[in-house]
């Protein structure tokens, strides 16, 4: 499935921002790597982006369609060279922080408050069972 006109849009609004133009830039398709068999293997459909002033590289290979791995490279560098001027965070980083942050060990404080919790939350459904009948 082709990118919608509207994807491509915002891709050259962002392209204007990071002040990418066409003629800075140097594109080779090159052969895929990965899972995907033998196609992958035989199909230059990845395709690498080189800004030839700053230097920056990015291949992409999101999608097995030559056309859509243009733009989305484009976008993808795009957003390297906004991230390395104006020190913006991409949003894969800010994944990457927080699923670090997710994965972060609790501290002892942390930990010794939320097994109090438990224990009220437990003595509290406890209160709530049936008396037995004697």
């Amino acid at each position: 499935m082709p990118l919608a006109p509207s994807t491509i849009e915002a891709i050259q609004a962002l392209m204007k921002r990071a002040g990418m133009g066409e003629a800075d830039l140097r594109e080779q398709f090159v052969l895929g790597s990965g899972s995907g068999g033998q196609k992958i293997n035989k199909t230059s459909s990845a395709v690498r982006l080189t800004h030839v002033p700053t230097g920056l590289c990015v291949k992409v290979q999101a999608s097995r369609s030559r056309e859509d791995n243009r733009w989305l490279a484009r976008r993808a560098l795009a957003e390297r060279i906004l991230e390395v001027r104006d020190g913006e965070r991409s949003a894969r980083q800010q994944e990457r922080e927080k699923i670090r942050r997710q994965k972060r060990r609790r501290s002892r404080r942390q930990k010794a408050r939320m097994l109090d919790d438990k224990s009220k939350h437990a003595a509290k459904k406890a209160a709530r069972r049936a008396v037995p009948m004697e």
